[in-house]
């Protein structure tokens, strides 16, 4: 139009995006640790909190009250310059026992049991200030109770942030982060995905690893392909695109779980929240998809 404003023409017929987005390279670890808070409308620091662990070995439980915030990120990085964190002494010692108080509970392989935390009255506090804080109401630790154990899984521990209502803030009692502690020295900060309106949302143990991370794997990847409700629509996981593909791809950073194998190779952005796609990952594999649909014949 002789405003000198270079323009991209593309063919009518052409479909497929001209640009691939990165296909980001997944690794498969299992994940023998999972936590829930069944009842969180209940939870308060005054009345305590019961947690649901669901592990697949046998696990300690350690609950620490009033957690220094500072201290716990120091400790996760100890983990990756210093020292591994195995046992609950390795984060204490690294915490320098910066928490008001201590609980621990043994859990058995694939026990379910609900598991009460609570605060003791003597300690006597009924809120930790305003925000930001120094302090987190609820940190807990699982971690591997047999060594041998220890030897054969990659994670060997799991830090959960838990908020707990009190009078200063009383934002819904709810797990605000989850650090899974590798044996080599990393750790990976646990993310939602976001799954469509149609799709059941994924529970707390179906996150996915941080940007941050580079040699990340699949974490949840043993917890997602397991243990889900069957749904009473034969259609609510499928694509948001073509409403007939299952949805297999998430898109980052925005974590929406929206696209089939054939939708995937023709968006640039997401189709839910339209910002650009850096990278995506499957799920599961064609190979695995094709296992799973002869099980089920």
């Amino acid at each position: 139009f002789g405003l000198g404003v270079p323009v991209i023409l593309r063919n009518s017929e052409e479909t497929e995006s001209s640009t691939r987005v990165l296909k980001k390279r997944m690794r498969q670890v299992k994940n023998p640790f999972g936590l829930e808070i069944p009842n969180p409308a209940a939870a308060s620091v005054t009345r305590g909190v019961t947690l649901t662990p669901d592990c697949l070995e046998d696990c300690v439980l350690t609950c620490y009250w009033g957690c220094n915030v500072q201290k716990l990120h120091e400790a996760l990085q100890k983990h990756v310059y210093c020292f591994r964190i195995k046992t609950p002494q390795a984060l204490e010692d690294a915490l320098y026992n910066e928490y008001l108080y201590k609980q621990q509970h043994f859990i058995k392989k694939n026990d379910k049991a609900e598991k009460y935390c609570q605060l003791p009255e003597d300690a006597q506090v009924v809120d930790f200030g305003p925000v930001p804080r120094a302090r987190y109401p609820l940190v807990a630790l699982l971690t591997l109770a047999d060594e041998e154990d220890r030897e054969i899984y990659d994670i060997i521990a799991m830090v959960a942030v838990i908020h707990i209502p009190d009078e200063s803030y009383r934002l819904s009692c709810r797990i605000l982060y989850q650090y899974l502690l590798l044996a080599q020295g990393q750790y990976h900060d646990l993310k939602q995905l976001f799954m469509s309106a149609n799709s059941p949302a994924p529970s707390s143990s179906d996150t996915f690893p941080g940007e941050s991370s580079t040699d990340t794997g699949l974490l949840e990847k043993a917890r997602l392909a397991g243990d889900e409700p069957e749904q009473p629509e034969e259609n609510s996981k499928d694509c948001v695109v073509c409403q007939n593909g299952p949805v297999n791809w998430v898109l980052l950073p925005c974590r929406h779980t929206c696209l089939c194998d054939g939708c995937i190779k023709y968006f640039q952005q997401c189709p839910m929240c339209r910002q650009f796609v850096q990278e995506s990952f499957p799920l599961c594999s064609k190979k695995e998809q094709e296992e799973d649909e002869s099980t089920h014949v």
